[in-house]
């Protein structure tokens, strides 16, 4: 009963307050512990590397995780009020919905009002690509990619590993999936990453999937193409670079009736409605009821 009036209270915060301010929000301490080790990384040597990001991560995964369960267990034993707002707010940290809707919106907004500059711009805020050159069909084909994926890492997956592990589990994922963000791609930290960005894909294999299933059913609630949500997820899935990004994000994709698509790297989906600033609504719908599933399924997994 307390992890569920946790849970309860750190989605009800997440709905009405979004993210916490950054002096006191624990992804950013987790950013800022991140931000010290690489100062200390080796400059050479591909071994060096890895070696010493399998390291740090390790350390992290212990100091942020480990501190968690100790926390929680010493309030635990002194007052259960305390143990659960001390829940409540680690594990709402671990993950966010009001705010990738708010984002992706926002560059609906912008869009609608012709203004691709601040588009642009807003959508640093929810993708690592180089937005500078993207004409509106991409920045709308880059919103709908990026909500569909990031229902998964800033979603489902927190709560996945909540519901295995605990608020400690949720605590340990964000920790990971912060280090993917920051470290876990080619270039200047390829092998410094490189741990980090298999682990990554490793605890995000179920929960990308579990979101592609949501978005299938999501379709069939919104009144979106469900069997094309379908037929694409399992057609394309396995199109993109990530053994994960590409499942939820070619169905919806195929939920919308439309093609995504990152120049140069792959295309999810079969050409049909326009890249319009109103399909990004229609993305957040599918996001949002995909949220309210997940998190019903979740309180219903506690209660039994």
């Amino acid at each position: 009963m307390e992890e569920i009036v946790a849970m309860l209270l750190a989605v009800t915060t997440d709905l009405t307050l979004g993210e916490f301010p950054a002096p006191i929000h624990p992804v950013v301490w987790i950013g800022k512990v991140i931000s010290l080790g690489l100062r200390f990384a080796p400059r050479r040597g591909r071994r060096a590397q890895l070696i010493y990001g399998m390291a740090i991560v390790i350390f992290s995964l212990a100091l942020f995780a480990l501190s968690a369960y100790f926390l929680l267990s010493y309030l635990h034993g002194i007052s259960t009020w305390a143990y659960i707002l001390a829940a409540a707010f680690l594990l709402k940290s671990t993950f966010s919905v009001r705010e990738l809707r708010r984002a992706a919106l926002r560059v609906k907004t912008l869009l609608d009002e012709g203004d691709l500059t601040k588009a642009r711009d807003e959508l640093r805020s929810l993708v690592s690509r180089d937005t500078s050159q993207l004409d509106e069909p991409y920045l709308v084909s880059a919103t709908v990619e990026s909500a569909a994926e990031n229902v998964g890492d800033s979603f489902v997956a927190p709560l996945f590993y909540f519901l295995l592990l605990g608020v400690p589990g949720a605590v340990a994922y964000r920790v990971v999936n912060t280090f993917d963000a920051m470290i876990g791609y080619h270039g200047q930290y390829e092998y410094l990453g490189k741990f980090t960005a298999r682990l990554d894909d490793v605890l995000n294999f179920i929960p990308a999937r579990i979101s592609a299933l949501f978005i299938v059913l999501a379709a069939y609630l919104c009144k979106k193409d469900g069997k094309a949500a379908w037929r694409i997820m399992l057609r394309d899935g396995g199109k993109t670079e990530s053994p994960n990004a590409g499942w939820p994000m070619s169905a919806a994709a195929g939920a919308l009736g439309t093609r995504l698509e990152k120049v140069g790297h792959y295309q999810l989906g079969d050409p049909g409605n326009h890249l319009t600033p109103g399909m990004i609504a229609s993305a957040v719908q599918l996001v949002s009821v995909v949220a309210i599933m997940w998190i019903s399924l979740c309180f219903v997994s506690k209660a039994v």
